[in-house]
């Protein structure tokens, strides 16, 4: 029997909203037919099912022989599409264009070669006022086509216009192909490694980077050409940890969609993506006003009844929503506040699991781990950080696992389980032992704690401040600061010395940064 996660027809009816289904049904009876009547009713009886099942399906719709399942789950998923197509249409302005482009077609084919022509011209123009140059450039080769084989208007020059147009936008589509697959490269690098490890992985970086820029023309970009020169560099800066120049480019991002505000509705999941970036900037260079002023803008948007909406937007709205405020509980130290945070999340992780990714689960699991760790409550820690040990893909930010491994050594250290030291010891020493790449902080926090059960109680202290001591020199190299960006093992180490909870010392620290 097919379940929730395998059934495509029965997945995309649990996606629909209320209207969107009314939409369908007003659709489906349009047909006026008995097929379009049986898909209907294998529509409501799916509807109405909290799972899956053949069986209980037939049951409720006697009509549908069992033979025709088949067929007519396939037929009912095209016509969702189909009805989803024409619901969504106002919203998407590509979907209007390629629909010209279908009107322009039936004109053509029934003769009327001056009304495509014109339709194709208007098309023309929308599409590049988009950024959309590949539909413009469809738009263009089917004019030529028309041109070629009729006597239509056949202006003198009417040929080299069509030629020279034709390169040019082809230029302009190159080139947006070449800075997204850079941008997507750039992304791909970050999901493999995080920040750069030393110093071989920043020269492999920039020869990368710099080779496939070096024959980019940024003197007349289109929208799209210059949204994804600030996406490379913004990944880029963000792998090699400059984070001054990954803020510049992240304001770039965004002030490119103040500066086209239709865009901004076009586009806006690139647009939250641009102030997501913008907001991780300023919290790694803890600038705490402009952090705040960002999520408030990111906040504001979200609030707002007329902005557009689907299952994506939603999706991204709560992943960068809910990110950043735990990042602003993270910058003040207020992590037993931040706590209110998790059960909404929990809620909201169920509620979007098919938008998200393994990587953004992983992430969000670090974070609550780390809220539990700042407030005290060990136990918890470990239950989160568990969720990512036992996570299978192992390639996956190999960064974030081993730095989950040594929190979880810390977490079992601090809440007396002395019983299962010894085995998580093991468990890191192996993980270490896979790494690519192992940093002087893992090892030294490593070899600190497997040490830490032949200590006295008495000798406990001077050692925590060896290791600051040790710790400090270490992250002076600037490319051994980037594992203090996800565990603050110098807070929690004085937080051991001065015999304070760690969220004070770190509530200190931001009240002298403010």
């Amino acid at each position: 029997m097919p379940n929730e996660s395998s059934d495509p027809v029965f997945q995309l009816i649990k996606s629909l909203t209320r209207s969107e289904k009314r939409h369908f049904r007003l659709f489906a009876n349009r047909q006026g037919s008995t097929d379009g009547l049986k898909f209907l009713q294998l529509f409501d009886a799916l509807d109405a099912a909290p799972h899956y099942d053949d069986e209980r399906v037939l049951a409720q719709c006697p009509a549908i022989k069992k033979v025709q399942l088949a067929n007519l789950k396939a037929n009912l998923y095209r016509q969702l599409l189909a009805s989803l197509r024409m619901y969504h249409a106002v919203q998407n302005l590509d979907i209007q264009l390629h629909e010209q482009l279908d009107y322009a077609r039936v004109l053509y084919n029934r003769g009327l070669y001056q009304q495509s022509l014109r339709m194709l011209e208007r098309l023309k123009i929308a599409a590049q006022q988009a950024g959309m140059g590949h539909i413009a450039l469809q738009a263009l080769d089917f004019e030529k086509l028309i041109e070629s084989q009729y006597i239509t208007r056949s202006l003198q020059g009417r040929a080299e216009d069509l030629s020279a147009e034709a390169l040019t936008l082809v230029e302009h589509v190159s080139q947006q192909h070449v800075l997204s697959n850079l941008a997507l490269r750039m992304y791909g690098f970050y999901l493999q490694i995080g920040h750069s490890r030393n110093q071989e992985d920043y020269d492999r970086l920039t020869r990368f980077f710099r080779s496939a820029l070096e024959h980019v023309d940024m003197s007349n970009p289109d929208f799209f050409e210059e949204l994804y020169y600030y996406q490379a560099h913004v990944w880029y800066h963000t792998i090699t940890q400059n984070f001054a120049a990954c803020y510049r480019y992240a304001q770039k991002w965004v002030d490119l969609f103040e500066r086209h505000p239709s865009m901004r509705d076009q586009q806006t999941m690139l647009y939250l993506k641009g102030l997501h970036n913008l907001l991780i900037s300023t919290y790694n260079l803890l600038y705490y006003k402009k952090f705040i002023a960002v999520l408030n803008t990111l906040e504001t948007f979200a609030a707002d009844p007329e902005r557009r909406s689907n299952p994506n937007i939603e999706a991204l709205l709560f992943l960068y929503i809910y990110t950043n405020r735990i990042n602003a509980s993270f910058m003040q130290g207020r992590f037993t506040e931040g706590l209110a945070i998790v059960p909404p999340l929990l809620a909201h992780l169920t509620e979007f699991q098919q938008q998200l990714d393994p990587h953004r689960l992983m992430v969000f699991y670090y974070k609550i781990a780390s809220l539990y760790f700042g407030s005290g409550d060990f136990n918890k820690t470990i239950e989160y950080l568990t969720k990512i040990i036992q996570f299978k893909d192992s390639a996956l930010r190999e960064d974030i696992q081993c730095f989950a491994r040594i929190l979880n050594l810390i977490a079992h250290y601090e809440a007396g389980r002395d019983e299962s030291l010894e085995y998580q010891i093991k468990s890191v020493y192996r993980f270490l032992g896979k790494m690519n790449d192992q940093q002087q902080m893992q090892v030294a926090i490593f070899r600190f704690l497997r040490s830490l059960g032949d200590m006295n109680p008495q000798e406990l202290k001077t050692a925590f401040i060896q290791l600051k001591s040790q710790l400090t020199e270490i992250a002076a190299n600037p490319f051994e600061r980037r594992p203090f960006m996800y565990l603050d093992i110098i807070s929690w180490l004085e937080s051991k010395i001065e015999n304070r909870p760690v969220q004070e010392i770190m509530q200190r620290k931001f009240a002298q940064l403010r």
